[in-house]
């Protein structure tokens, strides 16, 4: 897989690359090691007088929690904003906070501005020295820092504010965080409102599904791994209104090619642009040129279908983006 490849790809896969070894391919991801820490909570709720969904000018000082129970107090909206997580990068972003950022992860590619920010290292753990360099009043780490990384970039006074969202109310909830910190509540708004709007818009399509019409759906992110319980892609399946056949495990793992053969899934869906590193062959032709799943309903009729991976697994502002898409897969007669 070419680096090109990874700009546009996402951190789950990232994080099965390691997994599996493929050391050739994820140079710059080798410290993510265990696929079940991805997950967790969002931000705690902000301590603080303030009431975030009626003000629109935040009331300085502020006291804020961020997932790991820290307390962080802001005098004034921080001026010098570093973001090592492509997922919050997005949503830092999208509440115009574009000329405040002084730094992005390797891996941040979107928006297209994020691209020409100064780059601080890997998603697991960045390069401390260019973190200092930034000199940053707060760095933004996401759901792939483990707590040891965040202790590290601590102990040298660099102020690290983690989130770790599970849920698509996690990331909504983030995003309502940044802009309650950085006194851009309006937009952050504006944002929420959208991504509500779609959820939704899938929420009103599929509610007349009857339980036993449901779709089984299985998802493929990385070649041999799919999600389980627990975490938000297996939440954006449920609500786009299908049964994940791969829920009655926890987190993200690697498949048992015969198991998703006997749960006979209706929709198959996978995350386009994925390239296995050995054989060199897109996710769509190793699914759908595996042994025995040519017996697959979904692959039989046709139903595998590849999503947009970051917006499926990046849970940002475009997460609901990727649950319409999601929806439009399973039932393209319902989800306009």
């Amino acid at each position: 897989m070419k680096q090109s490849n990874f700009k546009k790809g996402l951190i789950l896969t990232l994080v099965v690359a390691t997994a599996i070894s493929l050391a050739a391919c994820a140079k710059k991801e080798t410290e993510i090691s265990d696929p079940s820490k991805l997950g967790g909570t969002g931000t705690k709720e902000p301590v603080t007088s303030a009431t975030p969904a009626a003000a629109k000018k935040t009331t300085y000082p502020l006291t804020v929690k961020d997932a790991t129970g820290k307390e962080f107090t802001f005098d004034k909206a921080p001026e010098r904003i570093a973001s090592v997580s492509p997922s919050e990068t997005e949503s830092l972003f999208a509440i115009g906070l574009e000329a405040s950022i002084v730094g992005v992860s390797d891996f941040d590619d979107y928006p297209e501005a994020a691209k020409s920010k100064p780059k601080l290292g890997s998603i697991t753990k960045p390069n401390m020295e260019a973190v200092i360099a930034a000199n940053a009043s707060i760095v933004i780490s996401g759901i792939s820092m483990d707590a040891k990384a965040v202790d590290d970039l601590r102990a040298v006074n660099i102020n690290v504010f983690k989130v770790d969202p599970k849920t698509l109310d996690d990331a909504i909830n983030n995003i309502q965080t940044f802009g309650l910190i950085t006194d851009h509540q309006e937009q952050a708004e504006k944002v929420i409102a959208k991504m509500k709007a779609d959820r939704q818009k899938v929420v009103d399509a599929v509610k007349d599904v009857k339980q036993e019409n449901k779709k089984k759906v299985y998802m493929e992110f990385a070649p041999g791994w799919t999600v389980g319980s627990g975490v938000f892609m297996d939440e954006l399946i449920t609500i786009a209104g299908g049964i994940n056949v791969a829920a009655d495990k926890a987190g993200w793992y690697q498949i048992s090619e015969e198991k998703i053969i006997q749960q006979n899934p209706n929709v198959i869906l996978f995350a386009n642009g994925i390239v296995d590193i050995k054989s060199k062959k897109p996710l769509e032709e190793i699914i759908r040129t595996r042994g025995g799943w040519d017996a697959i309903d979904a692959v039989k009729n046709k139903r595998v279908i590849g999503l947009d991976q970051n917006s499926v697994s990046r849970p940002g502002p475009r997460l609901t983006d990727g649950l319409l898409e999601m929806a439009k897969g399973i039932y393209p007669e319902l989800v306009k």
